[in-house]
């Protein structure tokens, strides 16, 4: 499915830009054969893809030759984003850094792609500097409701609730 959806993406661009020619009249946007074979974890395991590659000859006003990116598999990567939201997940559920190898084996396959144990310390490394600057963040701006007997909203401050006041 994922190649047949990369085939389909290619060639809606090509489609898109078929009527753009040079000054001899050859096509400016032309399939360029596939790209290396490359493995991809997704969440039914690794599987090997070889992306289409589209050969785009046209310039922006800058003289910078314009590319096409896939937005279904983008260059270099080499795991699905689900794939990549479930390894947070896992780890904050006490799964060590070492035990995630056998895990993932069990989950996506033995050739998991992308997610070795060095990759794994990187990722939690970086997990851990964003939950950081995530407690720092400043809260200043921001107008909070606490429930229990007092409550601020803002646009009458603080009041009591209950029968007492209201």
């Amino acid at each position: 499915m994922l190649v047949a959806a990369l085939e389909t993406e290619v060639a809606a661009y090509l489609e898109a830009h078929r009527d753009e020619r040079d000054d001899a009249g050859h096509a400016l946007v032309v399939r360029n054969g596939k790209g290396r074979t490359r493995k991809v974890t997704v969440g039914s395991g690794t599987i090997p893809v070889s992306a289409p590659r589209v050969n785009d000859r046209r310039t922006d006003q800058d003289g910078e030759r314009r590319r096409f990116t896939s937005r279904i598999l983008p260059p270099y990567m080499r795991r699905s984003p689900k794939v990549a939201e479930v390894l947070p997940v896992l780890y904050l559920r006490g799964l060590s850094t070492g035990d995630f190898r056998e895990a993932l084996a069990a989950l996506l396959g033995d050739d998991a792609a992308g997610l070795s144990p060095t990759n794994i310390a990187r990722l939690t490394n970086e997990w851990q500097t964003e939950h950081r600057a995530f407690q720092k963040r400043s809260l200043a701006d921001r107008d909070y409701v606490y429930v229990g007997s007092m409550v601020f909203t803002s646009t009458s401050g603080w009041r009591t609730t209950g029968s007492a006041r209201s």
